[in-house]
């Protein structure tokens, strides 16, 4: 079958979107299908659309559905096009689409109620993999990972902050990966590395070199005020790294409402006690990993490859 998937465009970055969609693109070959990858829809033929946000590619999957209306569509809801509620744009998207996917539980009651029978919970694998060091990363002290692109929605800073207020024997550092989504924060980036020495902006990584970065470090970070399944936090559980995140569904989907390494959007008093226990409290850290590899078999390649599997099965 031939497949095309449609993702939104970011030039000069690595989006979660891109990674999404190359790792769609890995899956549906070796289910024997055709995939080819696009960042918009230009009349292509294709006996199925996945389209990646709901909001961001509405135009596409209009333009696919009235020009191929035997074809089938398939929309994955990303994240901003369901947080912090769903767009109009993406409540039409919904509404053409013969299947939904939503990346954790949660997900699911953001989709109106009337569409709530065409989705389908597929949470996207992470394969556990020990890269080799380039040598750019050595551990200092305790090191937190926040690898995020420069975006508000992200709330980038937040960690820099938290880390500013961590007392004098703290060997705390923030190591930031991200590329420039929002005009003007590379410049807020670049100042708080220079005065904050408990923060470092590494700029833009690859998918490989964010592994590494997480890897190296303590504890992952997510800072975000919405995340509709933050890809991260796979890669860190797999790896047997802990993760202390903001309160958002994308996170309380996979970890749940009780873990123990969350906190309110926003609350940067809140995220450096998390700091200071993860570094400084006997066991609290060790606790972390527990709970985060409890919830690692969610991540499981074979699983995410035969619900596609099923899936596309179901809707052909």
């Amino acid at each position: 079958m031939n497949v095309l998937i449609v993702y939104p465009e970011k030039k000069n970055a690595v989006t979660g979107n891109f990674c999404s969609a190359r790792q769609y693109k890995e899956i549906l070959t070796l289910l024997g299908h055709n995939v080819t990858l696009s960042e918009k829809f230009e009349s292509q033929r294709a006996e199925l659309l996945i389209a990646i946000n709901a909001e961001k590619k509405n135009r596409d999957i209009v333009q696919f559905a009235e020009a191929y209306p035997d074809s089938r569509i398939v929309v994955i809801l990303s994240g901003t096009d369901i947080y912090p509620e769903p767009s109009e744009a993406s409540i039409r998207s919904m509404r053409l689409a013969d299947s939904i996917i939503v990346l954790q539980n949660k997900g699911i009651k953001q989709v109106p109620g009337d569409m709530k029978e065409k989705v389908h919970v597929i949470i996207q694998s992470v394969v556990k993999s020990e890269p080799v060091s380039s040598g750019k990363l050595v551990r200092k002290g305790f090191d937190v990972a926040l690898v995020s692109n420069l975006r508000q929605v992200k709330d980038p800073f937040l960690a820099a902050k938290a880390a500013r207020m961590m007392p004098q024997e703290s060997e705390l550092r923030i190591l930031h990966a991200g590329f420039v989504l929002d005009p003007g924060l590379d410049e807020v980036a670049r100042n708080e590395s220079i005065k904050n020495e408990r923060y470092r902006w590494l700029g833009g990584l690859d998918s490989i070199e964010a592994r590494e970065l997480i890897c190296s470090c303590n504890l992952l970070t997510i800072t975000s005020k919405h995340e509709g399944a933050g890809r991260v936090v796979g890669e860190a559980i797999v790896n047997n790294v802990p993760v202390i995140s903001t309160r958002v569904d994308g996170v309380t989907g996979v970890l749940g409402d009780d873990y123990e390494g969350l906190f309110p959007v926003g609350d940067v008093s809140s995220l450096a006690m998390l700091f200071q226990r993860a570094e400084m409290e006997d066991g609290f850290l060790d606790g972390l990993k527990k709970s985060c590899m409890n919830q690692a078999f969610n991540f499981d390649p074979a699983t995410e490859r035969n619900s596609w599997n099923e899936l596309l099965t179901n809707l052909f």
